[in-house]
């Protein structure tokens, strides 16, 4: 028995081909950061954390790609690629400019696709058009960092933005035919577990295709790995075991089209304050699929709209 729609399988089944996805820094910043609508940007955020080695944006988006490429090929010679721009708002620019980036990584040899991480308070329409005009041609994932679904979280955050700045964004982009996905934390201080758990109820409202789950890591040099060692009681950390039933509950209350294409996040040990739990994601993805099968648990399980 299937327990959750996967990710890979899915792409697989989308493009017809295994794909491999590179990241990319393509020098962008964020709206929270450069005073157009805060400072200092989110307060859990280090960009060092899911940045390759290679992702230096000294390099242009094609060296970056061709780099990532020599990467995967010595172990998946026949292997296609997506360029992920990863790093910070990879909309925040003028339009021409975006187009010459991406347009820069459609260019480079084997890759066949975009997925481009931003924030829902940076897509004009004219970005969605255009984005929607690409994806007749090769294949164009748009994901935004939700984090949480309350006002209070998001202020707390310093986002910058409402939820309902991202309910109008991921209407938007959906309605184009665009893959659109979302990143959450799970564990964000101030929310219960009952909060979190009401987060999946509400995200299933969204015409979402994909979702990311991560766990609250706190990160060296951070705002949030301050506020923590000044007051640890204002934290809930989960220990592994914990967040696994955290995670299976959240997933049984999604609606159960929604592709999942990761449990947990994985900072370098360099970087990482706490938690540390010495699990790789592999590892933990295997920890939920056996507990899944001990509780009989399956995405959508406890999905509301299964009552309507």
């Amino acid at each position: 028995m299937q327990r959750y729609n996967e990710f890979g399988p899915w792409l697989k089944n989308l493009l017809g081909m295994k794909v491999q996805k590179i990241s990319i820094n393509a020098g962008f910043t964020c709206p929270n950061r450069d005073g157009s609508v805060g400072v200092g940007g989110c307060t859990y955020c280090n960009n060092q954390t899911f940045n390759p080695e290679y992702c230096r944006t000294e390099k242009s988006v094609a060296q970056q790609l061709e780099e990532g490429k020599r990467f995967f090929a010595r172990k998946y010679p026949e292997m296609k690629y997506m360029a992920y721009f990863q790093a910070y708002t990879n909309t925040y620019s003028e339009l021409d400019d975006l187009k010459r980036k991406y347009e820069d990584a459609l260019g480079v040899d084997g890759v066949v696709g975009l997925v481009i991480g931003t924030r829902p308070d940076c897509v004009p329409d004219n970005l969605l058009d255009y984005l929607a005009e690409l994806n007749r041609q090769v294949c164009v994932i748009v994901e935004y960092g939700i984090e949480s679904v309350y006002d209070k979280t998001l202020e707390r955050i310093n986002r910058g933005h409402d939820y309902a700045c991202v309910v109008d964004a991921v209407n938007r982009t959906s309605e184009r035919g665009l893959i659109t996905g979302g990143h959450v934390i799970l564990g964000l201080p101030g929310e219960s577990r009952d909060d979190i758990l009401k987060c999946a109820d509400v995200l299933s409202e969204l015409p979402l295709t994909t979702l990311k789950l991560h766990q609250l890591q706190l990160i060296k040099g951070t705002r949030m790995a301050e506020e923590y060692f000044a007051n640890p009681e204002g934290f809930h950390l989960f220990g592994a075991d914990e967040y696994v039933d955290l995670v299976i509950d959240y997933v049984e209350r999604l609606r159960p089209d929604i592709v999942l294409e990761r449990f947990v996040s994985q900072s370098p040990s360099s970087l990482l304050a706490i938690p540390g739990w010495g699990l790789k994601n592999f590892e933990f993805v295997e920890k939920v699929r056996h507990r899944m099968e001990e509780r009989n648990a399956y995405q959508g399980r406890l999905y509301l709209g299964n009552n309507k």
